[in-house]
């Protein structure tokens, strides 16, 4: 049986890679080494792994197909945002503080967590492509409601209205802070690519964590057989809720990042077709593989930009890449080639953590 006290050196090369990514790329940037719009493509991978990360626990470890998940980072985005700009305009906390971005991302995936528990409800006493099809309209219906929302803030506190602006009878000197199809406005840009990185290691952390739990082992037992996993007293609708708010909450916390990068946020950018390049992300990197999910989220963020140069052919190009890579994914002999140069370059670190394991497990003994 799996000890659950120890974690597999897969995980800590992953936790390894992206903090050594993180801190190199720090320095660079403080000396001004690197350009502000890589800067920004860099918030961009940052967030975009993390809604990669956090689709593939649906979509891998739970087994289901979901297709709403631009709909919770919608939720994390508007509401995230909007806790920082009333923090910064309450001033208590300092425009550009660490404290004011932590509460923010956490209230952001905390509402998507709310809403990921409304939806699931209903949604999760479905399967297969009934599933699939119901969360697509959630996800479509939190993107609407969003759309038709106005909030307003003045002496006599919030005035919310899903008419127009002027049904939110603001007094004079009162402040509009969401216009419906113009989305939420003035959201101060506090985030940065460090603070991207960081809520990655955080996502696999929880993520592996779990995996590597009973409760995971009992996620992954509906997956592979939800009639046995009943059949030994497995609260399937329990384990599936857990799975799915879960994934909601962080990607609501990715919506929050995301939020906290720009200026403005709208509905249109949180439409089906975020949902599908999410799972794009998941499906490219591998059902199931979290290393995967943020290889492919990272690439195929980075590949457009990439293919700047042959402007007219870009997209041409990039499908073809995306072909490319799904018939390599799926052949025996490229995965067992990549798998063994994976293996030789990470060689050294393995050494490395086994060497501190046992070393550990010595100590232990002599006490």
């Amino acid at each position: 049986m799996m000890n659950l006290k120890s974690i597999k050196w897969k995980n800590y090369i992953n936790y390894f890679v992206i903090s050594v990514f993180t801190i190199v790329l720090t320095f660079i940037s403080l000396d001004g080494g690197i350009k502000v719009s890589s800067l920004y493509l860099l918030e961009r991978i940052s967030y975009s792994i993390i809604l990669a990360v956090s689709l593939s626990m649906v979509v891998g470890f739970l087994g289901e197909l979901s297709l709403g998940h631009a709909g919770f980072m919608c939720v994390g985005a508007y509401i995230g945002g909007k806790v920082s700009v009333l923090l910064n305009d309450a001033g208590l906390l300092g425009k550009s503080s660490l404290i004011n971005l932590a509460i923010s991302l956490i209230v952001g995936g905390i509402a998507a967590a709310i809403c990921g528990f409304l939806i699931g409800l209903p949604v999760l006493r479905l399967k297969g492509d009934y599933l699939a099809i119901v969360t697509l309209a959630f996800g479509e219906i939190i993107k609407t409601v969003i759309n038709c929302l106005y909030v307003g803030r003045d002496s006599k506190g919030l005035h919310i209205s899903l008419e127009n602006m002027e049904a939110l009878g603001l007094e004079e000197g009162g402040k509009a802070i969401v216009k419906g199809p113009m989305g939420a406005i003035n959201i101060d840009s506090i985030s940065t690519f460090n603070v991207g990185f960081v809520l990655i290691v955080i996502t696999l952390l929880i993520i592996f964590t779990l995996v590597d739990s009973r409760a995971g082992r009992a996620i992954m037992a509906i997956r592979d057989n939800r009639i046995a996993a009943e059949s030994v007293g497995i609260s399937v609708t329990k384990y599936k809720m857990m799975a799915f708010v879960i994934s909601a909450a962080i990607a609501g916390a990715a919506g929050a990042l995301y939020a906290l990068n720009y200026s403005t946020v709208v509905p249109s950018q949180f439409n089906y077709n975020t949902s599908i390049l999410i799972l794009v992300y998941v499906v490219l990197g591998g059902i199931g593989s979290m290393r995967g999910s943020v290889i492919s989220a990272a690439v195929l963020v980075l590949l457009p930009e990439l293919l700047r140069a042959v402007e007219k052919y870009r997209m041409l190009v990039y499908a073809i890449v995306l072909i490319a890579v799904m018939i390599l994914t799926n052949n025996k002999t490229a995965r067992r080639f990549i798998a063994g140069v994976f293996e030789k370059l990470t060689a050294p670190v393995r050494k490395i953590i086994k060497k501190n394991t046992a070393h550990e497990a010595d100590e232990k003994e002599g006490a």
